[in-house]
C-alpha cells in the first residue's frame, strides 16, 4: 500500500471557518489507477493538495510509502514531492519561454542531473509521447493536447511513485480528453506508477478500475 489516509480533516479558517474534509479514510495500492470525482466544492482539490504535500491537514494521519506525513519542514516536504510525486495540472503549467524539451527536463535540473543526461531523458520521454518532432517548439506553438502530453512527460521524467493529475482533461475537447486518458493509463502500466486523477467528469472517472466519489468532504459509495 503506497497511500493510507486515516480520518483526515481539513478546515480553512476565517470569519466563517470552512470544514472542507470531514474524516477521509482512503487506501491506495502501489501501481493502482484511481479517479476521485465530485462536484465543485466537494473537497477534491483540498484532498489532492494534501496527497501532494502541498497543504497540511488538521486531524488524522497520512501515510505515504510507510512514512507519516505530518509536521514536515518545507525542505522535507519538497524532498518527498521531488522524489515520489509527479503533478499534471488542468492548465498544463508549462513555462512559456522554454521549449518542450526544456520544460520536460526541468525537474531533473532541480535534482542536480547533468545537462547532457537531462536532455537525453527528456528527448526519450517526448519520443515516448509522440512529440519528438516538437521538442524545440514553445507552448504557444502547440495544441492543448500536445501541451498536456509535454506536462505528462515532465511528470514522469523523475520516475515518481505517484502521478497526481488535477482535472488533466479540463481544458481539452472530448476527443483529445479520451486520447490523453488512454495515454495516461498506458504509461501508468509501463512506468509502474500509481495514478490518481481528480475530475468532475463522469466519462473521465469511468476510465479507471476504481472510482472514489467525494461529496461534501466525505467519501460516499
Amino acid at each position: 500500500m503506497i497511500i493510507e489516509l486515516k480520518n483526515i480533516h481539513k478546515t480553512y479558517g476565517g470569519a466563517q471557518p470552512l470544514h472542507v474534509l470531514k474524516g477521509i479514510d482512503l487506501s491506495i495500492d502501489e501501481g493502482e489507477f484511481v479517479t476521485i470525482r465530485g462536484a465543485s466544492g466537494a473537497g477534491k482539490s483540498t484532498l489532492l493538495n494534501i496527497l501532494g504535500i502541498l497543504d497540511t491537514y488538521d486531524e488524522g494521519e497520512y501515510w505515504l510509502a510507510g512514512n507519516l506525513i505530518k509536521g514536515l519542514s518545507e525542505r522535507e516536504a519538497a524532498h518527498y514531492r521531488n522524489r515520489m510525486i509527479g503533478f499534471v495540472f488542468q492548465s498544463f503549467n508549462l513555462i512559456s519561454f522554454k521549449t518542450a524539451v526544456e520544460n520536460v527536463e526541468l525537474p531533473l535540473y532541480y535534482q542536480g542531473v547533468s545537462h547532457r543526461r537531462r536532455r537525453e531523458l527528456a528527448m526519450e520521454y517526448l519520443d515516448k509521447l509522440g512529440l519528438k518532432e516538437w521538442a524545440g517548439h514553445y507552448p504557444n506553438e502547440m495544441s492543448g493536447g500536445q501541451k498536456q502530453r509535454v506536462a505528462i512527460a515532465r511528470a514522469l521524467i523523475t520516475h515518481p511513485n505517484i502521478i497526481l493529475a488535477d482535472e488533466p482533461t479540463g481544458a481539452l475537447d472530448s476527443v483529445t480528453s479520451q486520447e490523453v486518458m488512454k495515454l495516461m493509463k498506458r504509461l501508468s502500466v509501463e512506468e509502474k506508477v500509481t495514478l490518481i486523477v481528480i475530475t468532475h467528469d463522469l466519462h473521465v472517472a469511468a476510465e479507471a478500475p476504481r472510482c472514489i466519489h467525494l461529496r461534501d468532504g466525505l467519501i460516499v459509495e
